[in-house]
């Protein structure tokens, strides 16, 4: 899908109006690629969800410019000696948005409640939590059934976020709705496909680091509508400049340009055992779905798509990781070894619908798939859906394929075990390897970085074997902003961090 000129003039014309109606220096206005989903960070799967949290929800820990874990509601955390319980001191004087305080009973609330919500995407990620204690007020211990690694990494994230026990209970399901955090700014409007309003919360205990007003983040799937009223003054900042608008922005001196190499991968997952759409050749027979892989060429990808801007992979960290598994490089298409397997799997052509997020990149990737697939024997159509609603269609299992990322955590853990493990929150393709399991299970248990790397190669060895996901790129992130903001620092994560971040004139 791609907007017409009329399409982009509206746009425009609405930002702008935005800007009359009342947006002063004091409001910051953000371009995001798709519209988040649910705004609970429980149920939450969004990168651009995460974007507007950010805002919003302030986590336990952080995580700062060199991935180091640094403080923002736990002051400061300890582990004991055999590894199975940290404990954290928790920051005093922290508000909720509804007024309650944020404490240690606070903190036992959430954690148990990642745990327990029906639904909850976060429940996989500190499975290992067995209970939590209150010390005393501002004091809490997180009791493991083992050691694990990757706790910190979570609570920096979704996980870590904390959100107002009083609220929470009072909503039930519709919380998101209407989400109340303890973020330096405060939800006061959503209008889906639209719009999200935040509002800057006084009694925030970092109130005076963000002179911000109010942050209006607006949806924009076309990344040339989203530099276009970046160009004209309707947005201040925009997340995932696409490759091909580098050149436009770097010689634009109203225009400035922020970058940072993710954590994360883009890729195709794939529908292994959820449901009926599984039942295709590509879902039950391993030998078409290496022959689809096969034909596939990443550095056409990385090039037609995005300039050559982004860095090829085959694996859920990028090959600068020390964690990724260098015995496993990335594969060259073999278009003469993938019509073999096809002939061998006798399923004639295969059809193949290729769901893609509704972006000119994510389109553009998927038909430059699209014709590299068709060339070894496979019938891909390309099923362009909005954002939100694909993730949704993947949860439900109502896809075949879906060409799909994930924006990468601090701890290899993030990218793996939740999407990969056979009761992984985010597993939505339903593969399942007991054996990877054990694997994936003791690379939590300790946090020595040889043992971690051993027990992750043995597990890669079987699930890229399996292309339960066939991992195609790691994303650069790109952010261009006007030339009057200041304070922006960029992270890893992809995250839009509001802290000293001002508009001049």
């Amino acid at each position: 899908m791609t907007f017409k000129p009329w399409h982009a003039g509206l746009l425009a014309a609405g930002l702008l109006t935005l800007v009359a109606s009342g947006a002063t220096a004091q409001t910051l206005r953000v371009g995001l690629q798709e519209d988040p989903d649910l705004l609970d960070p429980d149920l939450a799967r969004s990168f651009v969800g995460r974007i507007v949290f950010a805002g919003l929800c302030d986590k336990l820990v952080d995580l700062g410019p060199d991935l180091e874990f640094v403080p923002q509601l736990a002051m400061e955390w300890s582990w004991s000696a055999d590894n199975k319980a940290l404990t954290m001191k928790l920051r005093q004087g922290a508000t909720f948005h509804d007024g309650e305080p944020f404490n240690a009973e606070a903190v036992k609330f959430n954690i148990e409640r990642s745990l327990n919500l029906p639904g909850s995407t976060r429940r996989s990620e500190i499975a290992a939590v067995t209970s939590v204690d209150v010390v005393d007020p501002y004091t809490v211990r997180l009791n493991l059934s083992q050691p694990f690694a990757p706790l910190l990494a979570a609570l920096s994230d979704r996980a870590g976020m904390m959100i107002s026990p009083k609220a929470a209970r009072e909503a039930g399901q519709d919380f998101s709705r209407n989400p109340v955090c303890s973020g330096p700014y405060k939800l006061t409007e959503r209008v889906a496909q639209d719009r999200i309003v935040l509002e800057k919360f006084p009694q925030h205990w970092n109130a005076a680091a963000y002179p911000i007003q109010k942050v209006i983040y607006l949806p924009i799937p076309d990344t040339t509508v989203r530099l276009a009223n970046l160009q004209s003054g309707g947005l201040d900042i925009i997340e995932r400049t696409a490759p091909a608008d580098l050149p436009t922005v770097r010689s634009d001196s109203s225009l400035k340009l922020e970058q940072a190499t993710s954590l994360g991968y883009q890729g195709i997952t794939l529908n292994l055992a959820n449901g009926p759409k599984s039942e295709t050749p590509l879902g039950k027979d391993p030998k078409v779905r290496e022959a689809f892989e096969l034909a596939l060429d990443r550095t056409i990808i990385n090039q037609v798509g995005f300039e050559g801007e982004h860095t090829v992979g085959n694996q859920p960290v990028a090959p600068s990781n020390p964690y990724y598994d260098k015995n496993a490089p990335v594969p060259e298409r073999d278009l003469e070894r993938a019509k073999k397997l096809m002939a061998e799997a006798g399923h004639g052509r295969v059809k193949v619908e290729l769901m893609a997020p509704n972006s000119p990149d994510n389109l553009r990737v998927a038909e430059v798939i699209q014709a590299l697939a068709g060339e070894a024997g496979f019938d891909v159509s390309v099923n362009a859906t909005e954002f939100a609603s694909g993730l949704d269609r993947q949860t439900r299992g109502d896809f075949e394929a879906f060409l799909i990322g994930w924006s990468g955590r601090a701890d290899p853990d993030g990218n793996i075990h939740n999407f990969i493990s056979c009761k992984g929150g985010l597993n939505d393709g339903k593969y399942c390897d007991a054996e990877v399991d054990q694997h994936l299970n003791a690379a939590r248990t300790t946090t020595d970085t040889a043992a971690r790397k051993a027990e992750y190669a043995k597990a890669a060895d079987l699930y890229l074997a399996a292309r339960q996901r066939i991992y195609l790129y790691h994303q650069n992130w790109f952010w261009a902003m006007t030339s009057k903001l200041k304070g922006f620092k960029p992270h890893p994560d992809g995250m839009i961090r509001l802290e000293n971040v001002s508009l001049g004139k």
